[in-house]
């Protein structure tokens, strides 16, 4: 498969400015989406969130892992669908993200079914562990 390019995903995603958080996907395979998210010093959050040593908010890390997890459910929806965040299980933060970091955004689709999704996800910067956690969706028409 082709990345999907920016201009795609802003096509798949409701998302903007500042809360779309998915740069390009990788890879859509057997329910497994592989994205990126670069991260730089210019996004919106730094200058509040720990300004003397910036800081990706883990909430805004858990968000990205939630957006990629729509590319690894959404052929499996009818058109229209969106996923709403519904709860976080198991999360857990390994590592700061920083500007200059690439994030790299792995998750799993673990079901979509009547109205309900969930996702095993994990985030990693040069292959090292940021955060990872099990993301519930419901799932409805937009």
């Amino acid at each position: 498969m082709d990345p999907i390019m920016i201009q795609d995903v802003l096509r798949t995603l409701p998302h903007r400015f500042p809360f779309m958080l998915v740069d390009r996907v990788l890879s859509v395979e057997n329910g497994e989406v592989h994205a990126i998210k670069n991260v730089t010093f210019n996004e919106p959050f730094f200058p509040g969130h720990f300004p003397q040593e910036p800081v990706m908010p883990g909430v805004l890390m858990i968000e990205a892992l939630a957006q990629a997890s729509f590319f690894c459910m959404h052929e499996s929806l009818e058109p229209g669908m969106v996923g709403y965040l519904a709860g976080i299980e198991g999360a857990r933060f390994k590592r700061k993200v920083v500007p200059g970091d690439q994030l790299h955004l792995h998750a799993k689709l673990e079901f979509a079914r009547r109205g309900l999704g969930k996702t095993t996800c994990r985030a990693e910067v040069n292959g090292e562990l940021a955060v990872e956690a099990t993301i519930l969706f419901a799932l409805s028409k937009g």
